[in-house]
């Protein structure tokens, strides 16, 4: 028998320490958090210095049941959670749950999940620091207190199922007042010019040398007048500047470096990021993900010179110790980076994969010796136009130095931060034969919508929140449920833009068409943010003040280095707060931003568009003009347009659908707008037109032909057991389905020819698979017994259920195919409790807890 018991927080981090550990330790994992602040406005009692009200979740009390017997069983209990303050809160609700002496268990951290990192922190174990843990506990219940008063009070002024948070909002902020920005933007438009000449290179062939005038031509008529001069002109270099740059690499990666990083180069979103490198970390390939250090130790430093010397040479490596610009930063933390520099590779799934690989290229990258080029400027000038330059630039690389290995990437690249090719020989004084002289119109452009990366580097930068709160403040704010962010690519729409061009000395004008504004992948307001980012900025302008955000965060840090009194630090706060809540929901009116637009030519009926309870729509009859039992007409705004940009004619268009465009089949064929974008209706079947299309210019014809695809694509490909096989694309890509049962088809096959043989193979290779899946089936209590990677398990509704063992072996199929549905049920209940039991008397609530006060 063990004779220690060592908990942390995840199943996988546990399986690594353990194989560190040996056999005189047992490791358990919590599975995070074992209790949370009791549901409800009760949880925090602030009258009494915020005293809490903590519960062990329902779906946790298997687990503290059986850390609980492990304590008995042990003579000493380790508390080995994560190294930050969510960990060490962690750790003091397991001493509070155990009944386990915060002042002399012991606690052990480490940044890696390595065996000497281990064994280190095993000679090296503290207790429970208690100025942490009050530092989460502030952050949390400051966090519930504002969530849950502002959320209340959205209810009630604006619609249901909102929410609002000290952070979250301001997140959201951020991205309002950049569209704003936008909307407000008036593209000015201006003329560059550019030119492409003749010139022989080495080998003696003919090439292009393009050049560029560093100054813009404000108006066509410059632009005009300019190549009319150039008429017959002569160019000649003017001069020629050589001079040498250097480039150095970027510092390793932090939370944010890394989110921001793997969103621009491998398209991860930011809780991807770290759901995949929470993974690389317990499995003990990288260092702790969540830290705003840039620092590496000095053994790290050690191994990752001799690696950089090994695999590149010894002129590559320049050995940097780098510093955080953040006075927050722990620098007696480490950056991101591997635990074993010499793995190159990792294995695990493919994001494990890439992700592992960014990190080892940034952390040897930031090691490496500065990238060396030289820069050549030649300044041709134009006889006929003095004073008028144009400007041809070329880079060689002559020593590539970090860029062998890593190049940092930006959300909007400029031209300047690219490695431009080499030029021809040139000499001063050289003439140079024009092949074209182009005036093209431009425009300047608006401010940069936020991609998640920028958003993440938005909040670094202005100090909301830490490292730990960027991904799930992002993923908040896009839920679906909350509907305040969305992240879309949009097409853009046409512009035309005016082009000048002198060849042979004639000078021809034309006109060009160009997509403006199209975006990918960008994150946008939706009316309903933009709604409520409104009402907090005019009822409660000093949370949303950024500064505030920041000066939280700050207090919070000094709550956790013991300067400060967490319970007072609220009290400051949450008084004059609550008491602004309290007249704002007396005072405030109900958020409609109605706002009408005219009236109906036909009916004379008023026009208006509103906020309703399931977001903004446009009405036609106001409440007065109305007969009794009459509703108004609603039609939706369409994708991609706010209420602000809704007029009269829009209005009236839009309520010409859905618009019946005749019989097929005897089935009517309807066009209309829902929320999904345009469509067919053809009887019950929806035919989506595209987000882009255009309904009113579908006419019956454009209808037919998309009701015949659509049947093709719902012809059956084959009959099996005289059910029909169909065809059909789905977010994760093509499918056939028999009865209820979906199949994927593999990229290997042809889809567009899928066979009757091929289509029978997939569903019959599918129906195989699905019967050796269950072991028991009860579909009416939606409970079954199947079969998984590590034994069989029960699959209650959406949630997996572990299976008792048999004595000390886990149980086989076999058995598990002999439990009867009351035995089932039993399992599922001491599991999930409450889960058949609805109704009978509850638990007696435990106490509040005081919060700790200051010696």
């Amino acid at each position: 028998m063990p004779k220690n018991l060592v908990i942390v927080e995840s199943p996988a981090k546990a399986k690594t320490i353990e194989k560190i550990l040996g056999k005189d330790f047992v490791v358990k994992s919590s599975f995070g958090h074992i209790r949370d602040l009791d549901k409800g406005n009760q949880a925090v009692d602030v009258d009494n210095d915020f005293a809490t009200k903590y519960i062990v979740s329902p779906e946790k009390r298997k687990v503290v049941k059986e850390l609980k017997g492990w304590v008995k069983k042990v003579d000493e209990v380790w508390l080995a959670t994560d190294e930050d303050r969510e960990g060490e809160a962690i750790s003091w609700h397991l001493c509070e749950v155990l009944g386990l002496d915060e002042n002399t268990t012991k606690r052990i951290v480490f940044r890696e999940i390595t065996k000497p990192a281990i064994q280190k922190a095993i000679t090296q174990p503290r207790t429970v620091d208690l100025n942490l843990v009050d530092a989460q506990q502030a952050r949390r219940v400051l966090d519930r207190l504002v969530g849950f008063e502002l959320s209340e009070l959205l209810w009630k002024k604006i619609r249901g199922k909102l929410s609002a948070g000290r952070v979250q909002s301001v997140a959201v902020k951020l991205i309002v007042e950049k569209e704003r920005q936008i909307r407000e933007f008036t593209p000015q438009a201006f003329f560059r010019l550019d030119a492409i000449f003749n010139v022989k290179n080495e080998q003696g062939r003919m090439v292009q040398l393009k050049a560029t005038s560093p100054d813009r031509l404000s108006t066509i008529e410059d632009a005009q007048e300019l190549l009319d001069k150039c008429v017959g002109a002569n160019f000649s270099i003017e001069n020629i500047e050589v001079k040498p740059l250097k480039r150095k690499p970027a510092a390793p990666f932090t939370t944010s470096t890394l989110q921001q990083d793997a969103s621009r180069k491998l398209g991860f979103s930011v809780k991807r990021t770290m759901q995949v490198a929470q993974r690389l970390y317990e499995a003990g390939h990288i260092t702790y993900m969540r830290t705003d250090s840039i620092n590496l130790s000095e053994l790290a430093l050690g191994t990752i010179a001799d690696q950089i010397e090994q695999d590149f040479g010894k002129e590559y490596v320049k050995v940097r110790r780098y510093k955080s610009k953040n006075n927050s930063a722990q620098e007696a933390h480490e950056a991101i980076r591997p635990t074993y520099i010499a793995k190159q590779n990792v294995s695990g799934d493919r994001d494990e994969q890439r992700l592992y690989e960014l990190i080892w290229k940034r952390t040897i990258a930031s090691q490496m010796e500065e990238a060396k080029l030289e820069k050549t400027i030649v300044n041709i000038g134009i006889d006929k136009v003095p004073g008028r330059i144009l400007r041809a630039e070329g880079e060689v690389l002559v020593f590539d130095g970090f860029l062998k290995v890593y190049l940092e990437s930006k959300d909007d690249d400029d031209d300047d931060d690219e490695v431009k090719g080499m030029l021809p020989p040139l000499n001063e004084g050289q003439q140079l034969p024009l092949d074209t002289l182009t005036a093209t119109e431009s425009f300047t452009r608006p401010p940069a919508r936020y991609t998640e990366a920028g958003l993440v580097k938005a909040l670094e930068e202005k100090g909301i929140g830490r490292p730990s709160t960027y991904a799930p403040t992002i993923s908040k704010i896009m839920e679906e449920n909350r509907g305040y962010v969305v992240r879309e690519s949009r097409d853009g729409d046409d512009r035309d833009f005016r082009v000048m061009t002198l060849q042979n000395n004639k000078v021809s004008a034309e006109t060009k068409t160009e997509k403006a504004g199209a975006v990918k992948n960008r994150l946008f307001p939706t009316e309903i943010g933009i709604t409520v980012s409104d009402f907090l900025e005019e009822h409660f302008d000093s949370i949303m003040q950024y500064g505030f955000t920041s000066d939280i965060e700050a207090r919070f840090d000094m709550v956790a280095d013991g300067k400060e009194d967490w319970t007072k630090m609220l009290r400051e706060f949450y008084d004059p707060f609550h008491s602004n809540v309290q007249v704002i929901t007396e005072t405030a009116e109900r958020v409609t931003k109605e706002r009408i637009i005219g009236n109906d030519p036909e009916t004379g009926r008023t026009i208006l568009v509103r906020l309703s309870r399931r977001g903004p729509v446009i009405q036609m009859g106001a409440p007065d003009e109305l007969l009794p039992d009459e509703k108004p007409r609603y039609a939706n705004l369409p994708a991609g347009m706010e209420m602000d940009d809704i007029d009269l004619d829009i209005s009236l268009k839009l309520f010409e659908l859905p618009k019946t465009l005749g019989e097929f089949e005897e089935k009517e064929v309807i066009v209309g707008v829902g929320r999904y974008g345009p469509y067919v209706r053809w009887g019950d079947a929806y035919i989506s037109l595209g987000r882009g299309a255009d309904p009113h210019e579908v006419d019956y014809e454009m209808a037919l032909e998309k009701i015949a695809i659509k049947k093709k694509e719902d012809e059956p490909v084959a009959h099996y057991k005289d059910d029909p096989i169909t065809k059909g694309k789905g977010r994760f890509g093509p499918f056939i389905k028999w009865q209820k049962l979906f199949v994927n088809v593999p990229k290997k096959y042809d889809w567009e020819n899928l066979t009757e043989a091929e289509a029978i193979e997939l569903l019959e290779a599918k129906i195989e698979k699905e019967a050796n899946r269950y072991i028991q089936r009860w579909d009416s209590d939606e409970i079954s017994i199947q079969n998984g990677r590590w034994g069989p398990f029960i699959k209650f509704k959406k949630v997996n259920v572990k299976l008792p063992k048999v004595g000390k072996d886990k149980m086989t199929a076999e058995q598990a195919k002999e439990l009867s549905l009351e035995d089932v049920k039993a399992i599922i209940e001491e599991d999930l409790p409450g889960s058949f039991t609805k109704g009978k008397a509850k638990a007696k609530p435990k106490a509040k807890a005081k919060p700790r006060k200051k010696k």
